[in-house]
């Protein structure tokens, strides 16, 4: 059974996200590996995230002995030391990440490089060293795609602000930079077929982003791992809502709410 959703599926941002994110990325190196010219291949790269907690914050207070006596006319305290205490402190986790890289044959050259975006580099840790990796990539001759299927968190830099739009795609061709491409798609649309640049002396690739969804929707059966009758866990805005509600009850997998 396919997506009750035209495009990306607003239920696969929560826990289901890691593996979509690792079968998405499969299965697009998948479909570039049929359509690229000789001379070039295209894998798909693990990468590891460090990720912290920022949401633990400690703070020092005024520090006083826990036991005291006083001699009279001395003024001198006489302290007993303080026993320890184990407390659990916040460690960094390494974060399983997949990026699609195409390469020469000939000298293993970087062409593009093809970011599916987590979760663990949109926030924190992650993203500044997402970000650092992303300076260096504009800063080379590669070409960059940026696929950004999630609405919570930060979106790659940009000097003007981003449409409003539910989801992006980035494409960044090394001899146009500053500028980018950028496709913006809300809930309603179907997700795009775009292209894929190559060396200067080769014709753009063609990538159909709702091909790959929709293979990779149907291939792993979300369909009978996602629970449609309740609300995602990504919570929608209240507008959209409205129309998943419709949507979703017009495919007869949730009762209409009561308004």
């Amino acid at each position: 059974m396919p997506s009750p959703f035209p495009g990306m599926d607003p239920y696969l941002e929560g826990s289901h996200w890691g593996s979509f994110h690792v079968e998405l990325s499969v299965e697009i190196r998948r479909q570039l590996s049929l359509t690229l010219p000789a001379g070039y291949h295209v894998l798909t790269m693990p990468r590891f995230i460090s990720e912290t907690s920022e949401d633990v914050m400690v703070t020092r207070g005024d520090i006083y002995p826990d036991t005291a006596v006083f001699k009279e006319h001395t003024l001198v305290w006489e302290t007993t030391p303080p026993a320890p205490v184990q407390i659990v402190t916040v460690m960094p986790a390494e974060q399983p990440h997949y990026v699609v890289e195409i390469r020469t044959v000939e000298n293993q050259q970087l062409v593009t490089s093809l970011e599916v975006l987590s979760p663990s580099n949109k926030r924190g840790q992650g993203y500044r060293d997402y970000l650092n990796k992303r300076d260096a990539l504009l800063r080379s001759d590669t070409h960059l795609i940026e696929i950004d299927w999630l609405r919570q968190s930060r979106r790659p830099p940009m000097r003007e602000p981003l449409p409003e739009a539910a989801y992006f795609v980035f494409l960044s061709r090394s001899e146009k930079r500053p500028v980018l491409d950028v496709w913006p798609i809300s809930l309603s649309d179907k997700l795009p077929a775009i292209p894929v640049p190559l060396l200067a002396e080769d014709d753009d690739v063609r990538l159909d982003l709702q091909l790959a969804f929709t293979a990779v929707y149907d291939s792993v059966g979300y369909d009978k791992l996602l629970d449609y009758a309740q609300a995602p866990e990504i919570a929608l805005p209240e507008e959209i809502a409205v129309w998943a509600d419709t949507l979703l009850a017009a495919a007869e997998l949730r009762k209409p709410r009561n308004r």
